[in-house]
């Protein structure tokens, strides 16, 4: 994807001064990637991408055409995943809350639902019961000790009297069908991924029960600008030190076991995070107290990175350039927090377009409706440009409002 002056004014006179450039190509490559290094040492096992981090349907349809899952934590993904054409049995649903409606016509229908919590299984045995000519398929979500600070507050401790109702429902029950295990760990440092996977290998060999399916869950590093990765405190793992640190357990432990399970992991950063771009234009540029201030149509909120300087291209779009040195370009929003880039040096102008890279993860779904609409999403890596999403306007955001 080249981005540069005639790109930039071409797009600008179409859809605007702001706008995402989405890269699918990159994105099919980067789930393929990702996918076969794992397989490389645990043959059997697939990827659901958690739609959380970027549910844009071009990327959602992608993962579905590679024969990958999808992760969903909600009845609105859920629904995102039906509409792509996914088919029940293909979803995956976590999360701690769900509506007992909607997972009732997911369950009845061929989902796969991993319960939280008691509550949850609750619910789920009044389902098992109004359907008892229906299979419904279950999963455990499973907690345990990975050393790495936090408590986490998904699923349950594996050494708890609550785990054990769970398991002796799902494996006593005769319309369930026990799918997996899962776990989720959010910390994302390659040195907790093995006592992740050896947790869930000892968790199957003290219960003596190999699952369908084993699922370790998300919160991997995607791919990033070196300018990036200097920003962080430890080294950014590849596919290949994530896969080397899980793969590699399951394939020891089943190496001589006659069923092998299939291994699923859930990320979403390390598939989409480098997959988008934000686009901005620099609207003024001012000089308060000695402090240089460059203000874009932007926002930090668009692209959902704060604490660091984003990769970030400045594009000359025609107007003279002048030298600066700690400068701010900060966005259009009236918070004083809201800066998109520290302490810039280089020549910039009025007009110019800033282009900002890895903010695939997060930036599109969390951006709030706040100040401004959302701006465009283009795909520019055929021949033509593709609208992924249109520019918001005053209706999307106020219809549901009463004036």
């Amino acid at each position: 994807m080249e981005i540069n002056k005639g790109v930039i004014a071409k797009l600008r006179a179409e859809y605007g001064d702001a706008f995402y450039l989405l890269d699918s190509e990159q994105y099919q490559k980067n789930f393929l990637e990702l996918r076969d290094t794992f397989r490389s040492i645990y043959p059997n096992f697939n990827i659901a991408y958690s739609y959380k981090t970027n549910y844009t349907p071009k990327f959602c349809k992608i993962v579905d055409q590679l024969g990958g899952y999808a992760e969903v934590v909600s009845e609105m993904e859920m629904e995102i995943a039906l509409r792509c054409g996914v088919k029940h049995r293909r979803i995956i649903w976590n999360g701690p809350i769900k509506n007992p409606q909607k997972l009732e016509e997911f369950l009845v229908a061929g989902g796969t639902d991993n319960i939280d919590s008691l509550d949850e299984l609750e619910i789920v045995k009044g389902i098992v019961e109004r359907h008892p000519n229906t299979t419904i398929h279950l999963g455990i979500r499973c907690n345990y000790e990975v050393g790495d600070g936090v408590v986490s507050r998904f699923g349950f401790d594996v050494d708890s009297d609550d785990f054990k109702e769970v398991l002796n429902f799902v494996q006593n029950t005769p319309n369930v069908h026990f799918v997996n295990f899962q776990c989720h760990f959010a910390k994302r440092q390659i040195e907790y991924w093995p006592a992740r996977a050896k947790g869930m290998v000892e968790l199957i060999d003290r219960l003596g029960i190999i699952p369908e399916r084993i699922d370790i869950g998300g919160g991997l590093f995607g791919k990033m600008a070196d300018s990036l990765k200097a920003q962080f405190t430890t080294e950014i793992p590849c596919y290949m030190d994530y896969a080397k640190a899980a793969a590699t357990v399951f394939a020891d432990y089943f190496a001589n076991k006659d069923v092998k399970p299939e291994l699923l992991i859930e990320p979403g950063s390390a598939v989409v995070g480098d997959c988008m771009k934000f686009v901005g234009t620099v609207k003024t540029i001012k000089d308060v107290r000695g402090k240089k201030f460059a203000t874009v149509l932007g926002s930090q909120k668009n692209i959902s990175m704060s604490g660091v300087n984003p990769p970030m291209e400045v594009i000359a779009m025609g107007n003279e350039q002048a030298e600066y040195d700690n400068l701010d370009f900060v966005g259009f929003t009236c918070i004083e927090g809201d800066v998109l880039y520290r302490n810039f040096q280089g020549k910039l102008a009025k007009n110019d377009a800033i282009v900002i890279s890895n903010c695939g993860s997060y930036s599109l779904v969390m951006k709030p409706p706040f100040i401004l609409p959302n701006f465009p999403v283009l795909d520019i890596c055929g021949e033509h440009t593709e609208v992924i999403k249109r520019g918001e306007v005053f209706d999307d955001l106020f219809h549901t409002f009463a004036f």
